[in-house]
């Protein structure tokens, strides 16, 4: 049977102390990290300093390129509804606003772990079809790190920036 996690979180951080205060930020279940990958990007709109600040905990021993940061920095540019796209409760009818406290549901699959030492896991998001991607790999250290994601690709707009509704 694969496993579902439901991930709640009551807030999301201001400061990347508190970012890695939080219980999931053990990174000890591929999981946790996902979960915390998406609640980095909620910060990106707000403050991409400190969302890029999480996303480096999140990567541990493997620093983001420039590369990296300018797709992220591409991926939000007119769309920073799509992280908290991911949040139960959030769908284009309501803006994407999530229900409190912030919960994500994060899914395996038969194939979730076909490479050693890698984890492929998903993510529902309220605005697309199918669930979106994220591969975790797990270090000497015990910790799950971010090695990809495919978490901010389009979606459907929110239904007070659709001209036709």
């Amino acid at each position: 049977m694969d496993q579902v996690k439901k991930i709640t979180f009551s807030s999301v951080p201001s400061s990347v102390e508190a970012f890695c205060a939080l219980p999931q930020a053990a990174m000890a279940t591929p999981f946790d990290t996902a979960a915390l990958t998406v609640l980095a990007f909620c910060v990106y709109p707000k403050n991409a300093d400190l969302s890029l600040q999480m996303l480096s905990v999140l990567r541990g021993p493997r620093p983001m390129s420039e590369m990296e940061k300018q797709f992220i920095r591409d991926r939000f540019r007119d769309k920073d509804y799509v992280p908290r796209s991911y949040f139960d409760g959030a769908t284009p009818a309501n803006d994407y606003t999530p229900a409190e406290p912030f919960t994500l549901t994060v899914s395996e699959n038969p194939y979730s772990y076909q490479n050693e030492g890698y984890a492929k896991l998903f993510l529902k998001s309220g605005g697309a079809d199918s669930p979106r991607g994220i591969v975790l790999r797990l270090a000497k250290d015990g910790k799950w790190y971010l090695w990809d994601q495919f978490l901010l690709a389009g979606i459907r707009e929110p239904e007070s920036q659709n001209p036709w509704a």
